[in-house]
């Protein structure tokens, strides 16, 4: 995997085969074009709002529980009157749907009180009810009230009293707040609700009956959005009277095919290399089995042009990170029973495949590490068994742990710099991001008890990264000091590079802590089946799955977020010299569910 190099290609011809020419580019589908004049802000604005909304009305029908058959053709559809329409069905059903809820609220909201009719004001002479759910444990209050009361209905709870008072009584009346019953009686909020929930079958039924026309909505939102951004693509193009430019970045093993299409239509065509204050976009050729791969180095940044792709190096490390944080080969076990559950589900697609394949990898580090601290849903296996004799660590030795996650820490940082030297090869940086590499495994010996080495070969790498963190030549003296103030700003970064190592730590942190909730629960288990006669053992199977899901659900969400984290901030702090443009190719759109 790599990032395509590109070229950049102008294309020049007569006015009256703009709308050709661009659309034979489109067909290609393999240009990212490049602005010669400014598009106006409404069009790109309202060509995505229509967008939105097709996707929108596109996946409302596709979720529908029933679909009808599919219409293949129909001369009168027209998606741009069929939209609104399953908006309008939509926030119909929305509206719907919330006044359902609401009525089911009230419903059980005044049931207590039984079914109130309000007599006409002028019977009550000028006095009003008020209602008060009071907690049974607050009923003495009653007694300090000296306004006319009564208890209609009593649980186990609560209370339900209502209060006559020509006025609203004062806060401070009973220990809780009044209760809205509203001047609806229960029979016609049950009568209402019946009511709405048969304009819901009614409008569910319209949504259903619309399913049909599911494929001739998305063949039409296909030309439509090939048309759109057609459209848009015609305010980037440099255009006269006469002639009319277009320009824009292509892969270099696509840029023959253009140019050829091109002057095929007796246009003039310039292919030309990427000058060096260019930005080209980048774009990352990977096959489809690696799509999982991509999708996670893209997640947070870009990489930029002139950098190199990081995404099979994330995927890996995003493993091992992962396994180091769940710990546990039980809790790898239920991984990879829950992929196999949904294993023909994750087949739908090659990039559902490679998701499928990373989350397998996942699994069996997790595995495999958990085998390794003889680790099984916090408990370790019999000593002298099979499995007793694949542990090779445990996570109670602080010390080694330690050493394994500040060591996991120096080699990914090392091999960050080391890209990045590989990148700059040929210019003075290089050799800075060389002594890093020094500097970071010297360090690391220095750590492990070797003094003399570690501390020669992290005073070297020092020494490279003060000597060559500059790539300004020494052509006069102030050049030289230029030269020294880039060197102590190189040095300067070795505070960060030391609490990057520590980062690292938070695998050891997380893991341990995982381990000692698992390890809590089981404790809690036995001593509940020991405890409490006869249904000691279902409390403490209860406490088991409740407990290990619970650690289970944080272990995945640690392993997430942090095993992302230090790809991420850490890694891509020293391996990426900055952040790219993602290369969006001119081409027809396919509208998929």
């Amino acid at each position: 995997m790599s990032i395509a190099r590109q070229k950049k290609i102008s294309v020049l011809g007569r006015t009256q085969q703009e709308t050709e020419v661009l659309s034979a580019l489109q067909e290609l589908g393999c240009m990212h074009l490049l602005p010669l004049g400014p598009p106006p802000a409404h069009v790109e604005e309202a060509r995505d709002r229509t967008a939105k909304d097709a996707y929108v009305a596109l996946r409302f029908l596709a979720d529908a529980p029933e679909r009808r058959r599919q219409v293949r053709r129909d001369a009168g559809f027209d998606i741009h009157a069929f939209v609104p329409q399953v908006l309008e069905i939509r926030a119909r059903l929305r509206e719907t749907l919330d006044r359902c809820d609401f009525l089911e609220h009230r419903i059980e909201a005044v049931r207590p009180w039984g079914d109130l009719v309000f007599p006409p004001k002028e019977e009550l002479a000028g006095y009003h009810l008020w209602f008060y759910r009071l907690p049974v444990r607050h009923r003495e209050a009653l007694e300090r009230v000296e306004l006319p009361w009564e208890i209609v209905h009593t649980d186990t709870k609560f209370a339900y009293v209502v209060v006559l008072s020509p006025a609203e009584p004062p806060r401070d009346l009973l220990p809780v707040p009044r209760t809205h019953v509203g001047a609806s009686p229960i029979t016609e909020l049950e009568a209402e609700l019946e009511d709405t929930r048969v304009a819901l079958e009614e409008i569910e039924a319209e949504r259903q009956a619309l399913t049909r026309y599911l494929d001739l909505m998305r063949l039409s939102m296909s030309a439509a959005e090939t048309k759109a951004e057609l459209d848009f693509a015609r305010q980037q193009v440099l255009s006269d009277d006469a002639l009319f430019a277009v320009q824009g970045w292509v892969p270099a093993d696509q840029a023959a095919a253009v140019a050829q299409a091109a002057e095929g239509l007796d246009c003039a065509v310039l292919v030309e290399d990427p000058a060096p204050d260019d930005r080209p976009p980048t774009l990352l050729v990977q096959p489809e089995t690696r799509a999982a791969d991509v999708d996670l180095g893209l997640f947070y940044q870009i990489p930029g042009y002139d950098d190199w792709d990081p995404s099979v190096v994330v995927t890996a490390s995003f493993v091992i990170f992962f396994a180091m944080i769940l710990a546990d080969a039980g809790y790898g076990l239920v991984i990879a029973l829950i992929v196999l559950l949904l294993w023909r589900r994750l087949a739908g697609s090659a990039h559902s495949r490679s998701w499928r394949r990373l989350v397998v990898a996942i699994s069996g580090a997790t595995i495999l590490f958990g085998m390794l601290l003889g680790s099984y849903f916090g408990a370790s296996p019999p000593k002298g068994s099979p499995l007793a004799s694949l542990q090779l660590m445990s996570i109670d030795d602080f010390a080694t742990m330690m050493r394994l996650s500040v060591g996991v820490g120096v080699l990914h940082l090392v091999l960050a710099n080391a890209m990045t030297a590989r990148m700059r090869r040929g210019r003075t940086t290089a050799f800075a991001s060389l002594g890093w590499c020094a500097a970071l495994i010297g360090g690391l010996v220095l750590w492990l008890g070797a003094p003399a080495a570690g501390g020669t070969l992290m005073g070297l790498g020092l020494a490279a990264v003060f000597a060559f963190s500059s790539d300004r030549p020494l052509t006069t003296r102030t050049d030289a000091l230029w030269r020294l103030a880039g060197g102590v700003q190189g040095l300067a970064g070795a505070m960060g590079a030391f609490g990057d190592v520590l980062s690292y730590m938070r695998l050891f942190a997380l893991g341990l802590a995982s381990a000692s909730l698992a390890l809590t629960f089981n404790d809690l288990a036995g001593q509940a089946r020991d405890a409490v006669h006869g249904l000691g053992l279902l409390l403490a199977l209860l406490i088991l799955l409740v407990g290990h899901g619970l650690n289970f659900a944080l272990a995945i969400m640690s392993g997430v977020v942090h095993g992302l984290r230090l790809n991420y901030i850490e890694f891509f702090n020293w391996g990426l010299s900055g952040e790219g443009m993602a290369f969006r190719p001119f081409t027809r759109k396919e509208v998929q569910e």
